[in-house]
């Protein structure tokens, strides 16, 4: 109260939410889009896997039916085979890898070192969630007759389709302030997505497999980013 005896007015302290949706307070809006992009695709992620683990008709009737079309067209086609082969090696988890490390090389040279160890911790976060995820659902790989390809152990999620998304997440976020966006963006989607489909015709994947591995690396790209900003900003420039 004032000498005056008058009341003296104190603002209401804006709410939770209202602060962390201030444009003003430019941390916290990142942090909950981020965390809500993040949950945005772990839910589906997250379902997709219980319907796997559950068995659940539908979705294996779907999974069988594709793996066996694609197989048959597979079987006519073998110049889509040898495509297909080649893309999947060339776009498969090592030499992804190898580009990735490369490219974290030439940051710690650009002396941003903070950005390099975010595309590291990404691929490594990652790689080792899609590791754990294989043996804990322990999902065979598509049995059929006559294969064009094998592939050694579980199916879910797809190691390719995951480390594609994973790669092509560091490679667009790190390269998007030296080249144009839509070419960026364009090379990254054909690059996850053909390295996919590459899975599911040579017939060493389920559809559902490969949907879970680009989930799964989305997710992974978007948790990463939201803790690697959370790290800059509060420890300031440089990197």
């Amino acid at each position: 109260m004032s000498t005056s005896g008058q009341r003296t007015h104190v603002p209401a302290s804006p709410s939770w939410r209202a602060r962390r949706l201030d444009p003003d307070r430019s941390l916290g809006l990142r942090l909950t889009l981020a965390a809500t992009a993040v949950f945005l695709v772990l839910v589906p992620f997250a379902l997709l896997a219980l319907l796997v683990l559950g068995s659940w008709p539908p979705l294996h009737r779907l999974d069988v039916s594709v793996a066996h079309h694609l197989h048959g067209y597979a079987v006519g086609h073998p110049g889509w085979v040898w495509f297909m082969t080649v893309w999947t090696n060339v776009f498969g988890p090592g030499p992804l890898r190898v580009a990735v490390l490369a490219v974290v090389v030439w940051l710690f040279a650009r002396r941003a070192p903070r950005l390099a160890w975010w595309a590291v911790t990404t691929m490594a976060v990652g790689g080792l969630l899609g590791a754990l995820l294989k043996l804990l659902v322990g999902r065979d790989r598509p049995e059929l007759l006559d294969p064009v390809a094998r592939a050694a152990g579980y199916s879910f999620p797809s190691g390719h389709a995951l480390n594609a998304a994973l790669a092509a997440g560091v490679l667009l976020l790190v390269f998007l302030p030296y080249a144009r966006r839509w070419a960026l963006w364009s090379a990254a989607v054909v690059v996850t997505v053909l390295t996919g489909v590459s899975r599911l015709a040579l017939g060493v994947h389920y559809t559902s497999d490969v949907v879970a591995g680009w989930l799964l690396g989305v997710a992974t790209v978007a948790a990463t980013t939201a803790a690697f900003r959370t790290w800059r900003t509060r420890t300031g420039p440089p990197s």
